[in-house]
């Protein structure tokens, strides 16, 4: 009548990936993550190495700007996380040190002077 009979089909294969196929897909992927980590990773890393190293070397007598844009002079170095900065004659103010964006001239070490001083008397 209005129904014709079905007949069922066998399935289609799916063609085998052969190794190079699967090479051939993921290669793009692999080259994009080289030139990620060539161009951004990589030397990301080396600035963070650069800025921790920095850090480590401040002293007393270093000009340094903040990551706020203040410009001062370590007065003094509390800890291993603050700092007293002096921005004007008279003022001074604590910071964390890792708010020291940049050292802008490298002043003389307190004790260094102190034992010049006692070898030229």
């Amino acid at each position: 009548m209005f129904v014709s009979t079905a007949y069922a089909q066998a399935a289609a294969s799916a063609p085998s990936m052969g190794t190079m196929d699967v090479l051939q897909q993921f290669l793009p992927l692999v080259l994009i993550f080289v030139v990620f980590y060539l161009l951004l990773i990589r030397p990301q890393q080396k600035r963070m190495k650069q800025h921790k190293q920095m850090l480590a070397e401040l002293r007393r007598g270093d000009r340094v700007v903040t990551s706020g844009g203040i410009i001062g002079t370590v007065n003094k170095v509390v800890s291993d996380t603050e700092l007293v900065i002096e921005i004007a004659e008279g003022v001074r103010v604590r910071v964390v040190r890792a708010t020291v964006a940049e050292v802008l001239g490298k002043g003389e070490a307190a004790a260094a002077s102190a034992d010049k001083a006692d070898a030229d008397k």
